[in-house]
């Protein structure tokens, strides 16, 4: 019986071996027993992983995942005998990394499962360090929309992004259409906010030459123009009824002809809609058709407020730095960290970017302060008793937030901040893990 799963191992490891994609095989016990070139690669920076136990090599954990706060595919599949899928933080080579893990029960002639094949895959368009681009984040709350995105976008289903104004629905909508299928393709937007029946027809459909006054040569519209791409619609909650049925004629049949003309055209794009407001309480009242709303709602996403992942904010912060101010080397203070963190950011991310291209500004240094992200256009209160209260903050709290900004200052290098910090590593690592995420 050893003589025929040592063979099997032999064969499952040699066929994982010319896979492109990072996998290893692992026994019952989270020990690693086979990995390919390619995670040798990836994740074990070179160095044989063999006789390692997955946590080990993935997080630094001396525990399983699900002992340590994440959710465990391998003890999933434990219970079920199930593929799982989930998405991860990984320690990497190049640092903390979000990726998309999919472990594979493995089963002998009797049906008695003996490994698990794990397959990971990096998420290229998000960051759970600072960045200048892209998506940034590491809370639960995003890392529950990202492990959503990761799922939909190699497919073609219409997706609808859900959330308040200013959470980065765009930017979204741009991370799905770089994950799938058609990257290669064009990422057309459409504002769909104050359109009226005629203008939405022509910025769509296009039109021909003559079709009114004005149309002095033949435009292309941005269906066309989203041809073997993604089409973003973005505010469709917006659209008024008479319009909704010309896109919902377009979703349906897959044809359009443009404004003037008689030539039927095929539409060739993926849909990706996107609004702040409560579509299924619009289909109730009747102000959005419900036939519309099931066939752009296949998979709905929704972008978490800035104030639901508090977490994150030293790393926008810093990410959104280098955005609006890509020559300087600009930081917070912890005061005008902690002054951040008390702000409502009602109107969410873009909110966060533009307070912070206006201190930029207003910052002669390199270091941002509190009174520069004072809004001086906000009259204050005549009266103390007017002031509104604020929440005292704990030591835990502004210690976990200062800690968050300096390991994003440094890159996530947790070495280099033990030694800037005067404190040895495991100090370090033990307060990260108290305070939490």
């Amino acid at each position: 019986m050893m003589d025929k799963v040592s063979g099997t191992l032999h064969e499952l490891a040699s066929f994982l071996e010319g896979m492109a994609e990072p996998r290893i095989v692992m026994d019952d016990n989270y020990r690693i027993v086979a990995a390919n070139a390619a995670y040798t690669r990836e994740f074990g920076g070179g160095q044989a992983v063999a006789g390692r136990r997955c946590f080990e090599v993935s997080h630094h954990f001396n525990a399983p995942c699900d002992q340590s706060g994440e959710s465990c595919p391998l003890q999933g599949g434990r219970k079920d005998g199930r593929s799982r899928r989930v998405l991860h933080l990984h320690q990497t080579p190049r640092g903390e990394e979000h990726v998309d893990v999919e472990t594979t029960p493995v089963r002998d002639e009797s049906g008695r499962i003996r490994y698990y094949v794990e397959t990971i895959r990096v998420v290229r368009h998000a960051s759970s360090r600072p960045a200048a681009q892209g998506l940034v984040g590491r809370s639960p709350a995003f890392q529950r929309m990202l492990e959503l995105v990761a799922r939909a976008a190699p497919s073609e289903a219409a997706i609808m992004l859900l959330g308040e104004t200013g959470t980065g629905k765009e930017l979204v909508a741009r991370v799905i259409h770089e994950a799938s299928p058609r990257a290669g393709g064009p990422f057309v937007a459409l504002d769909c906010s104050g359109l009226t029946e005629t203008l939405f027809e022509s910025e769509l459909f296009g039109y021909e030459k003559g079709a009114f006054t004005g149309a002095t040569h033949r435009k292309q519209g941005l269906v066309e123009a989203a041809s073997d791409g993604t089409l973003f619609l973005d505010e469709i909650g917006e659209l008024p009824l008479s319009l909704q049925v010309k896109l919902l004629r377009l979703l349906e049949t897959g044809t359009y002809r443009r404004v003037g003309g008689i030539e039927t055209l095929r539409a060739e794009f993926r849909l990706v809609s996107a609004t702040h407001r409560n579509l299924a309480a619009m289909v109730k009242d009747e102000t959005f058709r419900r036939d519309l709303y099931f066939r752009i709602n296949t998979f709905p996403v929704r972008t978490p407020a800035l104030r639901e992942r508090p977490e994150d904010l030293p790393l926008l912060t810093a990410s959104l730095l280098a955005r609006v101010a890509p020559k300087r080397m600009l930081r917070l203070t912890p005061a005008a960290l902690t002054s951040l963190a008390d702000m409502p950011f009602e109107g969410n991310i873009r909110e966060l970017r533009n307070l912070l291209e206006r201190a930029s500004l207003l910052a002669d240094g390199d270091e941002i302060e509190p009174r520069h992200l004072v809004n001086t256009d906000d009259v204050p209160p005549t009266d103390a008793s007017a002031t509104p209260a604020r929440r005292w903050r704990t030591l835990d709290e502004n210690e976990r937030d200062y800690l968050a900004l300096a390991l994003a200052h440094h890159h996530g290098d947790r070495a280099s901040l033990a030694r800037r910090l005067g404190v040895s590593e495991r100090t370090l690592f033990r307060k990260l893990r108290e305070l939490g995420p």
